[in-house]
């Protein structure tokens, strides 16, 4: 796997942090293809049961590496291509780097701090939950490109703010810091320590059953895209599921003898 990203596995927590802290994570081709590399690799591995997703250095991501545009889009410079798709999935090479997180089958927790700006912000509203340290500075950052937001950012953006907060955000680039984004809906929470506020959660999470953390995800990723009646139906299905299923037992049993349940990972 590439030195752009590097992943620690622990308790069934995955550490990942981006890892170019010389340039505040931006995101060049080799940061995209580690990305995507190592979404794949937490997305077939049962043992994993909560994702945290932070940088390394004085940045979370600071978008898009500018010195590195031009050869990316350049369709005769060889290598995969921002805006070019694959058979694999819907969105493309540069959208597949953020997806892929809302893609993973676990919850993914992004700790952000520093600049978060552009495809660096796509990244972290691409996670289930975002904690953020309150000098953080946030920025749909395309528009000053003479760019929109083309790494899924249009759709996660619309499913967490008002519709009239995302289009001033896209419409104007403007900064806003880690407290503003929480007050916005940007961010979930706000902690001085974010990453390791993060960790805590995810252990948490963790200790939970996989099985219904996994419901719980898919169900809910589901439920702003399907109708009523498709999305009741989900409910029901996977509620039956898991109703008698080892984890369930295991989890009631945990409750009554008043002790710590052991879960198996999911096959």
């Amino acid at each position: 796997m590439s030195d752009r990203v590097s992943v620690s596995t622990q308790a069934g927590v995955a550490d990942v942090r981006m890892n170019r802290p010389d340039k505040l994570n931006a995101l060049d081709i080799a940061m995209f293809e580690a990305l995507i590399e190592t979404g794949r690799s937490l997305a077939t591995d049962s043992t994993v049961r909560a994702v945290v997703l932070s940088g390394e250095g004085r940045a979370f991501c600071a978008g898009l590496d500018v010195s590195s545009f031009a050869a990316m889009v350049n369709r005769d410079s060889g290598g995969p291509k921002l805006l070019e798709r694959s058979d694999e999935s819907p969105a493309t090479f540069a959208q597949r780097a953020a997806w892929i997180w809302t893609e993973l089958p676990v919850p993914v927790i992004a700790a952000v701090h520093g600049v978060t700006f552009g495809g660096g912000l796509q990244i972290a509203l691409a996670a289930d939950i975002r904690f953020v340290a309150p000098d953080a500075r946030l920025s749909v950052m395309e528009v000053k490109w003479g760019l929109i937001p083309d790494m899924t950012g249009t759709q996660s953006l619309r499913r967490l703010v008002r519709l009239d907060v995302a289009k001033e955000l896209t419409y104007t680039g403007r900064i806003v810091s880690g407290i503003e984004a929480c007050e916005l809906g940007l961010a979930t929470r706000v902690s001085d320590a974010p990453r390791e506020a993060a960790l805590e959660l995810a252990r948490e999470i963790a200790a939970k059953s996989p099985d219904a953390i996994r419901s719980g995800k898919k169900l809910l990723d589901a439920s702003a895209l399907v109708s009523v009646e498709d999305g009741l139906a989900l409910e029901a299905k996977l509620q039956r599921s898991l109703i008698g299923s080892p984890n369930q037992v295991q989890a009631v049993q945990a409750n009554i003898q008043k002790r710590a349940p052991t879960f198996q990972d999911p096959e």
